[in-house]
């Protein structure tokens, strides 16, 4: 199970920062109304925003492991900062008293982001997932060599947001 717990633990780091860029945009527009919509930088401000300091409280499940339940984990990012070109980001993990820095891609579904990592090598393991941020919550899955399944959370202010190491 704590191998589980390690790959759900860099997965989630790497994935999830995973949160709500939480500017929902009203796609109508009245006659003579502009549209609240936000701009893709206010959108990366606002992602920027929500994840660093954030602490990412969830669970995970191992396919093919349905006899047990969800194991629980959770993660502090320091930092979230969209690097200037194309959609690289590097996201600040602590995990195992340790921060890592994690460059990972963000794409964009109109407002909600999703976290992106298609085999990220680290010794001779490759890590892969897919992660929906929004509204303050994220799901997702993960793949780590051949063992894979599914994560979800909430992302909430870490508790102490000085603490926070950048």
């Amino acid at each position: 199970m704590k191998q589980y717990l390690c790959i759900w633990m860099f997965t989630l780091a790497t994935t999830l920062f995973a949160t709500i860029a939480s500017a929902q945009a009203d796609d109508t527009k009245k006659d003579g109304e502009e549209s609240d919509k936000p701009t893709q930088e206010q959108l990366i401000k606002n992602l920027e925003k929500t994840l660093t300091g954030s602490k990412l409280i969830g669970q995970f499940t191992v396919t093919g492991k349905d006899d047990k339940p969800p194991a629980k984990e959770e993660y502090v990012i320091t930092l979230a900062q969209k690097v200037p070109e194309g959609d690289l980001w590097l996201i600040k993990a602590k995990f195992n008293n340790q921060t890592y820095p994690i460059p990972l891609e963000i794409k964009w579904a109109g407002d909600t982001p999703i976290i992106t990592l298609t085999n990220l090598t680290i010794g001779n393991q490759k890590y892969s997932s897919r992660v929906v941020i929004y509204e303050g919550r994220y799901a997702g899955t993960w793949q780590h060599n051949e063992v894979g399944g599914h994560l979800f959370g909430t992302i909430e202010r870490a508790e102490d947001t000085k603490k926070v190491e950048k």
